[in-house]
């Protein structure tokens, strides 16, 4: 009986390590930044790890008052473009820690 005793205190401490490994990545993500274009760079969008948008440039040729819907579409393509681009960095950090695990909904 002892032994299932050490094996679980074992498990625990890998557990709280994963625990605090995890929470570490999450911080240094949350400060990470990608940046998202459309318009081959005419429309340039960067989001933060916390999936906010904290910059937008839009290049002064791209802007036609008589094509507010070109415009309106390049902003959502380049915003996507790094929402996207942050998902990928996220599941590839926390997917780290899942690894070879079955555990649905996690990232």
């Amino acid at each position: 009986m002892r032994g299932g005793m050490g094996n679980m205190q074992k498990m625990m401490k890998q557990m709280q390590k994963m625990q605090k490994d995890m929470q570490k990545a999450q911080e240094e993500l949350a400060v990470k930044e990608v940046e998202g274009t459309a318009g081959g760079g005419m429309v340039t969008v960067r989001v933060n790890g916390q999936k906010e948008v904290i910059d937008v440039n839009i290049k002064e040729e791209v802007v036609d008052p008589e094509d507010i819907e070109m415009l309106q579409d390049l902003v959502l393509a380049a915003t996507n473009d790094a929402l996207k681009k942050m998902d990928d960095l996220t599941n590839e950090t926390m997917g780290q820690f899942t690894k070879g695990m079955n555990l649905p909904g996690m990232f």
